[in-house]
């Protein structure tokens, strides 16, 4: 009998076409994909290699960002919470690592350092998200110091980020957007806004370059529900990259009125068959996935009952279930959206996806 731990597989082929929906949505914009925390868990070094028409990669920490150097990645890389240390200018230069600037100490840090070649840098505006970024009416004097230091190479790349883009029942994203073309419509330099869910939804917020994070993995980054979402739309036409498995190791008869887990969480209201899958919160899976959390297991959905263990979890089989030691069960991805796990978890697809720990198996398919 052949069991299988728990596996992250990892869909070469659902990344690329997800990447070509997202450039069909703004054919004409440069793209940034988004590759950090180990590009959302599904492994850095290997989203990039799969990606070799993205225009640039994002990522959060320099060490992400020779890593990517090391595994021989070419394209441009850009720091998006820029340098921490003056003493990392030089290792940027040397690596030709982009860097974003937003705030008074990268400024100095790059007017007074002594570089062997220009650095490529992204102005970074807080148009109201108010995490990082200059504020509007600093804009002038940093672009004018930028542009005339010998350490930036010309001309700069100017952007900000939306805070609210996910909600297309808020006014706020439309402030945002208004507020970036009013400081930056006289200057000639390209200009990036939009994330995944503005690539979605805020057309006007494209600009000249996009930055795709949870969408190009396959997941929607969106609160819209499902009724309003179309057929022919592209949040249907993303792929989950990571399906999320496991096994059952065992499968038990219980008596209506048992209890089922740590604190017996859980009570059989009638006798049923209870599966065991061997995966857990040691594995990334969520601790706090509430009784009625779906598993899918042999094409049908069972939901989990009892508390999530470290190595475990358990699910109702029902009653005239013919599930066997050793089937497949599917915790998240082809089947079964992140989303809606992380609705059940009271968390975020993000979390869950970056949480998955060194012990779940990679299985990548379609290289």
């Amino acid at each position: 009998m052949t069991f299988r731990t728990a596996t992250a597989v990892i869909d070469c082929q659902a990344l690329v076409d997800n990447f070509n929906i997202i450039k069909g949505l703004a054919p004409k914009t440069k793209m940034l994909a988004v590759l950090k925390a180990n590009g959302y868990g599904h492994g850095l070094e290997r989203i990039a290699k799969v990606l070799p028409h993205a225009d640039a990669f994002g990522v959060a920490r320099i060490d992400e960002a020779l890593a990517l150097r090391a595994a021989g990645i070419i394209q441009p890389i850009v720091l998006l919470e820029g340098f921490f240390s003056p003493d990392e200018l030089a290792i940027l230069a040397v690596n030709d690592l982009q860097t974003i600037v937003h705030n008074q100490e990268q400024l100095t840090a790059i007017s007074q350092a002594q570089l062997d070649r220009p650095l490529k840098v992204w102005l970074k505006i807080d148009t109201g998200m108010h995490r990082l970024g200059i504020n509007p009416d600093e804009f002038s004097h940093f672009y004018k110091l930028l542009s005339q230091s010998e350490n930036v190479q010309q001309p700069l790349i100017l952007m900000s980020h939306l805070g609210c883009a996910d909600d297309v029942e808020t006014d706020t994203t439309t402030h945002q957007i208004a507020l970036f073309e009013q400081l930056t419509s006289e200057f000639n330099e390209e200009k990036s806004l939009a994330n995944s869910a503005a690539i979605y939804a805020w057309p006007t917020a494209r600009f000249d370059w996009i930055r795709p994070g949870l969408m190009l993995y396959g997941v929607s980054p969106m609160t819209l529900s499902s009724d309003k979402i179309s057929g022919d739309d592209a949040l249907v036409k993303i792929t989950p990259v990571m399906t999320l498995q496991s096994s059952l190791i065992a499968v038990r008869k219980i008596t209506a009125g048992e209890t089922v887990g740590y604190g017996s969480a859980w009570t059989a209201k009638k006798d049923t068959n209870i599966g065991v899958v061997a995966i857990g919160y040691g594995d990334g899976y969520p601790r706090h996935a509430t009784n009625g959390t779906p598993v899918l297991i042999n094409g049908r959905r069972v939901p989990i009952v009892g508390r999530v263990s470290m190595d475990m979890i358990t699910v109702d089989l029902g009653c005239s279930s013919q599930d066997s030691v050793g089937d497949l069960a599917t915790l998240w991805g082809k089947g079964l959206p992140v989303e809606e796990i992380a609705q059940w978890a009271t968390t975020i697809p993000y979390e869950l996806l970056c949480n998955i720990t060194r012990r779940v198996q990679i299985e990548v398919i379609n290289n």
